[in-house]
């Protein structure tokens, strides 16, 4: 189901071209929900990525769903958490694939989205999109847009949803490795070693503690044969 600020039954009220359609308060729960998911990409809303007045505007109908996305992708949260951790080829397939609900044609589609970006500025290539015929025709003022063209017929298996697209690149969570973030290993990370004076260290102890263990169990087998008592 593909949420849109609609209600059945009831017509569209508009005023200064913002539609004014009422939703219960759940309904409008579950869409706001909705856009936080696909704009950015997580499971549930948190906290920290939350706009509450851009909620508030949409909840009272003085901003429609599209301009409710717009303010989500052009927030300070989106641009640290999308813009900052990734190079601008990666971010422009990223926010295609969740405002357009399409991934990229090509790479000369991803490289002309690029140079949008690079010369007219995150605002203005968020405003391309929003703003494309593409856009308007597929989910329009008032749907939350969604992954499209999952099924192909030519194709025995649909593509794979868009959120299975790690938030950043390899190469940033090699920037955050270098920076000293992870201190075990993760998944596709090279081995991380602790320092010499601390490998010392533990080999003492373990070299001791093996003594002991071995001095311990030979005195419970010889008590038990009462060669000596414990």
């Amino acid at each position: 189901m593909h949420l849109r600020q609609s209600c059945v039954g009831l017509s569209k009220i508009v005023d200064d071209s913002r539609t004014n359609c009422q939703l219960s308060p759940s309904e409008m729960d579950d869409l706001i929900r909705a856009a936080y998911s696909q704009i950015f990409n997580e499971q549930q809303i948190i906290k920290s990525n939350r706009q509450t007045f851009l909620e508030s505007q949409l909840r009272f109908g003085q901003i429609t769903v599209r301009e409710f996305i717009r303010g989500l992708a052009t927030s300070e949260t989106f641009w640290q958490r999308n813009y900052q951790t990734n190079n601008n080829y990666r971010f422009v397939q990223m926010c295609v694939q969740r405002i357009l609900g399409r991934d990229v044609y090509s790479e000369r589609e991803k490289l002309a989205w690029s140079i949008v970006l690079a010369t007219n500025g995150l605002q203005n290539f968020i405003d391309a999109l929003l703003d494309s015929d593409e856009y308007l025709e597929n989910f329009g003022d008032d749907t939350v847009p969604y992954q499209r063209r999952r099924i192909i017929p030519q194709r025995t298996q649909g593509d794979l949803p868009f959120a299975r697209m790690p938030r950043y690149g390899e190469d940033y969570r090699t920037q955050l490795q270098q920076l000293g973030y992870f201190k075990y290993q993760p998944i596709g990370f090279k081995t991380y070693y602790p320092p010499a004076s601390v490998r010392f260290v533990a080999g003492v102890l373990t070299k001791v503690g093996a003594v002991v263990l071995l001095g311990g169990t030979i005195a419970i087998a010889l008590a038990a044969w009462g060669i000596i008592s414990l």
